[in-house]
């Protein structure tokens, strides 16, 4: 690891686990779990901390729903210990595409491929 890495791993926070993080979860965390996309959980001793390293991009909206449960008290047993049960109508989970080249855009849309037809457009003209 070079010095540009190090300093890069103090200061920032979007490009993985900080070097803080890291040792504040080599000192006191306890390995709850992992999810289908390799994000690690974690809890402190006395539970009062719960807290997720990211594989890959930091994006809030790639803790599924049983893990955000769990991150946010809103059940006890992690998924590992107690996994809820899904109904055959739940999609899986999907991130957020917002801001991305996936996300939705609706029909007439400048960011569609092929604009939908404006011949019913009239430009307003201040005459």
């Amino acid at each position: 690891m070079g010095v540009l890495n190090f300093i890069k791993r103090i200061f920032t926070w979007w490009d993985g686990q900080t070097l803080n993080t890291q040792i504040f979860t080599w000192r006191k965390g306890v390995r709850v779990g992992e999810d289908g996309q390799g994000n690690v959980y974690y809890k402190n001793q006395d539970d009062s901390k719960r807290w997720v390293i990211f594989n890959g991009e930091i994006e809030g909206s790639r803790i599924s729903p049983d893990w955000h449960g769990w991150i946010h008290r809103t059940w006890d047993q992690p998924p590992t210990d107690q996994p809820l049960v899904h109904k055959d109508w739940e999609k899986p989970h999907q991130d957020n595409l917002t801001g991305t080249v996936l996300a939705y855009a609706p029909d007439g849309s400048l960011r569609q491929s092929r604009p939908a037809d404006r011949s019913d457009y009239e430009a307003w003209s201040p005459e």
